[in-house]
């Protein structure tokens, strides 16, 4: 499908035996080809690692946090230095999400109500107001390919009177960040939220679906739901968004449920786990994770995962890495970040050579198998 905007989506290929789909999104700073996976770069970077090393092991688009950028360095500071792109000199796409996360995660100290959320910065205490309004001019200035409407997100244990309200909310402010968005240059994303409730689910949909937008976003998962649950909504919740628009399940990282998201319909994901549990001593692999704190790898002259391309597995042992994190070097997290990052990325590329070659279903099944899910 063409859009304005220098942006098209198109579904290349189908699995016969599944949702799973592959698909080329063009955004102003680049090709997107999806199924994908979007390194999460909070704050302008993603933690530890060099733009140049993340196209090296197959970035292709990254996410930013509008909230943290709002609050510093602010996005006008943003916009001075030359918008987010050049500022942390990424060439390619980003996706910024719109606050609406960190809404939830501060709900404690916020205040929310059809108008918008007011809460406390957590840098300072200072109170700051988000509106739909602001934060399509927030993402504006930052100046991201794709950005995302605000959204009401609320946790799995959320009554039903309260799930009911922030589905509608959500509604409403997709409506006025539509009306509030100014840039033609920005594929504008809304965000499908009602918990658990497949009633919920199905009324979200398909008022945001009214509004015709370039693409639409699962939310509010990975939250406190089990993965089961988390299945279940992406069961009835995939099949009522357009075919021919991207699909984004936000915030879901784990690879056994990216692959079963995958085989669901989704087409863009993003997670901070790989870089989080890099700086956690913890790496990813195809048979698991491996802990490199452990004693077991002090000696080891193994790699973190034996035929890895990543440069982290290409030079360095598992015993040195255990070295690095011991002495609490900063390059332990650096170099098991860009293996995690990697490990990712190079999932994702396997999942659209199985696609594309029509064995997506044994791929499935191996994949999971292997990594014990």
């Amino acid at each position: 499908m063409a859009m304005p905007g220098g942006f098209s989506f198109r579904v290349l290929g189908q699995d016969a035996a599944s949702s799973a789909r592959l698909g080329q999104f063009c955004l102003p700073h680049g090709v997107v080809h999806t199924p994908a996976f979007m390194p999460v770069g909070t704050q302008g970077t993603v933690k530890g690692l060099l733009p140049q090393q993340l196209r090296e092991v197959g970035a292709q688009i990254v996410l930013a946090n509008t909230y943290h950028l709002m609050l510093r360095p602010g996005s006008d500071t943003v916009a001075t230095l030359g918008g987010l792109h050049r500022m942390m000199g990424w060439d390619w796409p980003i996706l910024t999400d719109s606050g609406g996360f960190q809404i939830f995660s501060l709900a404690e100290r916020a205040q929310i109500s059809d108008a918008g959320a007011i809460f406390r910065s957590h840098i300072d205490g200072a109170s700051v107001e988000l509106t739909p309004e602001r934060a399509i001019r927030v993402q504006e200035d930052l100046g991201a390919d794709i950005i995302m409407c605000l959204d009401e997100c609320s946790a799995q244990t959320t009554d039903h009177a309260k799930l009911v309200t922030a589905v509608r909310r959500t509604t409403l402010w997709a409506e006025r960040c539509l009306a509030a968005k100014r840039r033609s240059d920005q594929a504008l994303f809304a965000v499908v939220q009602g918990g658990v409730e497949p009633e919920l689910r199905a009324e979200s949909a398909a008022s945001l679906c009214k509004l015709d937008l370039p693409g639409y976003a699962v939310g509010g998962l990975s939250v406190g739901e089990s993965h089961h649950e988390m299945l279940s909504v992406l069961d009835h919740t995939v099949a009522l968004l357009p075919e021919d628009r991207p699909r984004y399940l936000m915030g879901v990282g784990r690879p056994q449920d990216i692959i079963e998201a995958v085989a669901r319909g989704i087409d863009m994901f993003d997670c901070v786990l790989p870089t989080r549990n890099g700086r956690n001593a913890t790496a990813f692999t195809a048979t698991g994770p491996v802990r490199l704190r452990n004693a077991e790898h002090q000696r080891s002259t193994e790699p973190v995962e034996p035929g890895c391309p990543c440069p982290t597995c290409g030079q360095f042992s598992r015993g040195y890495l255990r070295h690095l994190f011991m002495a609490d070097e900063m390059l332990g997290p650096i170099l098991l970040s860009l293996h995690n990052v990697s490990f990712f990325l190079r999932l994702m590329a396997e999942i659209r050579q199985a696609i594309a070659e029509q064995r997506f279903a044994a791929f499935r099944s191996d994949a999971l198998a292997r990594l014990g899910a």
